[in-house]
């Protein structure tokens, strides 16, 4: 089975808009296999860490107090190809006017600054965002049954 890992994380609006299931179903209907799934309220401090890159952008505030507003559902799921066919199911950018129809993004997000979802953007960031949200005994290595049928 293909080992590649990616980042995913349910923001608040999708939480308190109660379309987990729906986001899950997706992934799982392309056969990706969920290794690690938890439900929190994240800190500043890791908020931060996880958006550094954005810290001296004019949004950065705005986008913190987004998301410390309610819970999240932080995911780590794998497969052949994860972190680009994820990505592209999500919608290529964060704007959901912009996004192809039948991507997430597209069907759910409402707005810019509520745009539902997140998806690492590498492999490299997966494994950065992977180690900041979750530990090693939080990821559970198993096999589906169905794998040999999902993947050649």
């Amino acid at each position: 089975m293909e080992k590649e890992q990616t980042f995913v994380l349910i923001k608040p609006d999708g939480v308190q808009r109660r379309i987990i299931g729906r986001i899950i179903q997706r992934f799982e209907d392309k056969g990706f296999s969920m290794v690690a799934m938890k439900m929190l309220i994240p800190n500043q401090e890791l908020l931060q860490k996880h958006y550094e890159e954005l810290m001296f952008k004019p949004f950065f505030p705005c986008l913190i107090c987004y998301m410390l507003s309610g819970p999240v559902i932080a995911m780590i799921w794998q497969g052949k190809d994860v972190v680009r066919q994820i990505r592209s199911m999500l919608g290529e950018g964060r704007n959901p006017i912009e996004q192809k129809p039948g991507t997430i993004r597209a069907d759910y997000a409402l707005e810019l600054q509520r745009n539902l979802i997140h998806g690492s953007d590498s492999c490299e960031s997966a494994q950065k965002e992977i180690n900041l949200w979750f530990n090693q005994k939080e990821i559970v290595d198993w096999k589906p049954s169905d794998l040999n049928w999902v993947c050649e």
